[in-house]
C-alpha cells in the first residue's frame, strides 16, 4: 500500500502526511511551509534581478509586505466569489482559511493592483518593476504548486498517461464524480493527471525562457507581458484537465480568464514590437 504512486515512472511514496508538526496543539501543514518557502525563494530571485539592474532592493522588500497581505485577500475573494453556494448560508466560513479555498489568479490580480498603487506612491517605473517581480512570482508558483501535492488537491481527471499519479483514496478528502477509483491489491486508489506537476514544470520552463531573454528585451514590461501570455496559454490547457474548476455559467472561469489575458498580452506585445521596430527604423 502506497499513499502516492506514479506507476509508469516507478515512484512510490508510502507515507505522505499533510501535517508537518504541531506547536501547542496547532497543526502546521506542509502546504503552508511550501508556500512560505516559495515566497522566500521568490524574494531572493527578485532581489538578485533588482541588483543586476541597479534598482533599489528595499523597494521590493517593502512591496512584498503589501503583496502578501492583499494577495491572500485577493486569492480568498476570488475563490469565494466563484464558490458562493458553499458560503452564502454561512458567511463566517469565508474567514476559515485553514479549511482551504484560495485561487492563484486572485492572488496575482491583487498583487498586480497592489503593484500599480505601490509604484505610483513610490514614483517608480511600473513596467520595470513588473518585469523584475515576474521572476520572483514564477519561482513562487513553481515551488508553491507542490503544496497541492501534499494536500492531495488540484489534480486532474482519470488517466492512463505516462505521468499518471495514484492517490490512496482513503486519504483524499474529496473525490469528484468524474474520477473513477480503481482497486489494486485490495486497496482503492484514484489514478489521475498530476496537474499541479504540469503547472510547476510549465512555469519552470517559462522561468528559464524569460531568464534567457532578460538581457535582450526590447522594452520595459516585455518580460511581464510574455509571462501573462505564456502562463495563460499553459494554464488554459491545464485547467481543462482539472476536476476542481471554479465555474462561471458552467464554464471554467480560470480557463476563460487565461485566454482573455493571453490574447490581451499578445495584442499589447504585437503593438509594442511594431512601434519599437518602427522607431528604430
Amino acid at each position: 500500500m502506497y499513499d502516492v504512486w506514479f506507476p509508469y515512472i516507478n515512484i512510490k511514496i508510502k507515507n505522505l502526511e499533510r501535517v508537518a508538526f504541531s506547536i501547542f496543539g496547532l497543526d502546521i501543514y506542509f502546504y503552508g511551509i511550501i508556500i512560505c518557502l516559495g515566497i522566500l525563494c521568490g524574494l531572493y530571485i527578485t532581489l538578485k534581478e533588482a541588483k543586476r539592474t541597479y534598482q533599489d532592493e528595499n523597494l521590493y522588500t517593502d512591496y512584498l509586505f503589501y503583496a502578501i497581505i492583499f494577495g491572500i485577500i485577493g486569492a480568498r475573494i476570488y475563490y469565494v466569489i466563484f464558490s458562493w453556494d458553499d458560503y452564502k448560508n454561512n458567511l463566517i466560513k469565508i474567514f476559515a482559511l485553514r479549511e482551504g479555498g484560495i485561487a492563484i489568479y486572485g492572488a496575482i490580480i491583487a498583487a498586480f493592483l497592489t503593484a500599480v498603487f505601490f509604484c505610483r506612491k513610490r514614483k517608480c517605473n511600473f513596467n520595470l518593476f513588473a518585469d523584475t517581480c515576474t521572476f520572483g512570482l514564477l519561482t513562487g508558483q513553481i515551488i508553491g504548486r507542490w503544496g497541492n501535492f501534499f494536500n492531495r488537491e488540484a489534480f486532474g481527471k482519470s488517466t492512463n498517461s505516462f505521468f499518471a499519479m495514484r492517490y490512496l483514496a482513503s486519504k483524499v478528502s474529496f473525490i469528484p464524480n468524474n474520477v473513477t477509483p480503481i482497486i489494486i491489491d485490495g486497496y482503492k486508489y484514484i489514478q489521475v493527471h498530476p496537474t499541479f506537476l504540469y503547472e510547476s514544470l510549465w512555469n519552470l520552463f517559462l522561468l528559464i525562457f524569460l531568464l534567457s531573454l532578460r538581457k535582450r528585451k526590447l522594452f520595459d514590461g516585455e518580460i511581464f507581458l510574455l509571462y501573462i501570455l505564456f502562463y495563460g496559454v499553459g494554464r488554459s490547457w491545464i485547467e481543462r484537465l482539472r476536476t476542481d474548476q471554479l465555474l462561471l455559467y458552467s464554464s471554467p472561469i480560470s480557463q476563460l480568464l487565461s485566454l482573455i489575458l493571453s490574447f490581451g498580452a499578445l495584442f499589447i506585445l504585437c503593438k509594442k514590437y511594431f512601434f519599437t521596430k518602427k522607431n528604430k527604423s
